[in-house]
């Protein structure tokens, strides 16, 4: 029987929890000769949590309650870190707590896997639920990505793990700061899956302009010798057909240049000993079963 454990951070958002794993469970009753357990990593909540109960189809919960508030990315970065010595489980899932990764689509993720056993699968956004200001943002993103890393980074951090491509990422210092970017630069033979982006169950999106800019120069921090290569390139063809048609591209050279320094900037988000020292952070644990 193979052992699936799903990671979701939490921060105050119980009630979603709660919810969710109702639809989780609703998803996985029909998956035969499957077990999945649970690990919730209680993002240092300022408000208490409610009593969990645990479906009949998942197997076990464990909640970590962490000591200081990290933020989304690095509760994934931890439970990443957390289950990479661990022989409990053949693969992990990551996934929100919010409804925007939809648990009707873990099926897709566990039947992928168990198809090609060797190879992670991610969940390629092929729609998503948010406004149309957002989506065009979110598609810049991407294409900007693309032009300056030369990797097309269509995914997030809902995605199924081998325990081997576990490994491989635990010791990386960029995932402290970028999961995606993360994996699409030490994993590069992997599966992918179509998903569609889900509406939160309760509460507008928590994924704000600033936090996609923040995502986005993240995910770029983790290539920022590929992007310092291709801005050359990019200054040196400019310069170029400045000299062609006579034309002065200095305000363009410029923003190329301002635009590598803040990418050198945020790549100081990226921290191998706190990645390797998260399991300090741990407050407490509790175990919910059956």
């Amino acid at each position: 029987m193979k052992k699936f454990t799903i990671l979701i951070p939490i921060f105050n958002d119980w009630e979603s929890l709660k919810k969710l794993l109702i639809e989780i469970n609703d998803s996985i009753k029909d998956i035969k000769g499957v077990q999945f357990n649970c690990i919730v990593v209680d993002d240092c909540s300022t408000i208490k949590n409610k009593e969990i109960k645990i479906p009949p189809q998942i197997n076990s919960i464990k909640i970590i309650h962490m000591k200081k508030n990290k933020g989304h990315a690095r509760c994934n970065a931890f439970g990443i870190k957390y289950l990479s010595n661990s022989t409990d489980f053949d693969y992990l899932i990551l996934m929100d707590g919010d409804g925007e990764d939809r648990p009707e689509e873990i099926q897709l993720l566990v039947e992928k896997v168990l198809n090609d056993p060797d190879k992670s699968v991610v969940a390629k956004r092929i729609k998503r639920s948010e406004g149309y200001l957002f989506q065009i943002l979110y598609k810049i993103h991407r294409y900007l990505t693309l032009f300056t890393t030369g990797k097309l980074i269509n995914f997030g951090n809902y995605s199924c793990l081998t325990k081997l491509d576990i490994k491989k990422l635990s010791d990386k210092a960029s995932l402290w700061s970028s999961y995606s970017g993360t994996f699409k630069k030490y994993i590069g033979n992997y599966n992918e899956v179509n998903s569609k982006r889900g509406m939160r169950y309760f509460g507008p999106s928590q994924m704000s302009i600033f936090k996609l800019l923040v995502h986005s120069f993240s995910i770029m921090a983790v290539f920022k010798y590929r992007v310092f290569t291709f801005s050359v390139i990019y200054l040196v063809l400019l310069n170029y057909l400045g000299f062609l048609i006579q034309f002065n591209f200095l305000f363009f050279q410029i923003l190329i240049i301002l635009f590598n320094i803040l990418i050198f900037i945020v790549s100081f988000r990226e921290d191998k000993k706190k990645l390797e020292n998260s399991q300090l952070d741990i407050a407490n644990e509790e175990l919910v079963t059956h």
